[in-house]
């Protein structure tokens, strides 16, 4: 059983910035009552720093999941080539492949915030359906 193991939390920290908070504060409060209060200064004005230029660097660029359901691994390939050249970034998440429908779940970064391209998707031949919603990366509840 560690020292720190007495620290309990009602919810899960899930924010890396608030896991960084929170150690910032659990050392400094060590360091303090050690006595070493220059330490404690210092090591909090550089760790502040540090922090605030992480906290600056944040992407803003939000995930969307597109959800593609196609007739035939032709109409998913062509949906993919399409995908691809109208996004920044995509990732296949899941696959499902059943009767011959092929269903996939992927995430993706637009170059921009013209989410028009889910309209020409969805009229490509052998596509039946594109969902497009956006995501965050949380589960809520």
């Amino acid at each position: 059983v560690g020292a720190l193991s007495i620290v309990r939390f009602r919810t899960a920290i899930k924010e890396p910035l608030d896991i960084a908070f929170l150690f910032w504060s659990i050392a400094a409060g060590i360091i303090l009552a050690a006595g070493m209060i220059p330490l404690a200064v210092i090591g909090s004005v550089i760790i502040g720093l540090i922090l605030l230029f992480f906290v600056n660097k944040k992407s803003h660029k939000n995930p969307y999941i597109i959800v593609l359901s196609c007739q035939n691994h032709e109409a998913e390939k062509e949906a993919m080539k399409y995908v691809n050249a109208k996004v920044e970034r995509c990732v296949v998440k899941s696959k499902s492949a059943q009767n011959g429908l092929v269903e996939l779940n992927m995430e993706v970064r637009l170059k921009d915030d013209n989410t028009d391209f889910i309209n020409a998707l969805s009229a490509i031949n052998g596509v039946n359906s594109a969902v497009m919603v956006s995501y965050n990366g949380e589960y809520m509840g």
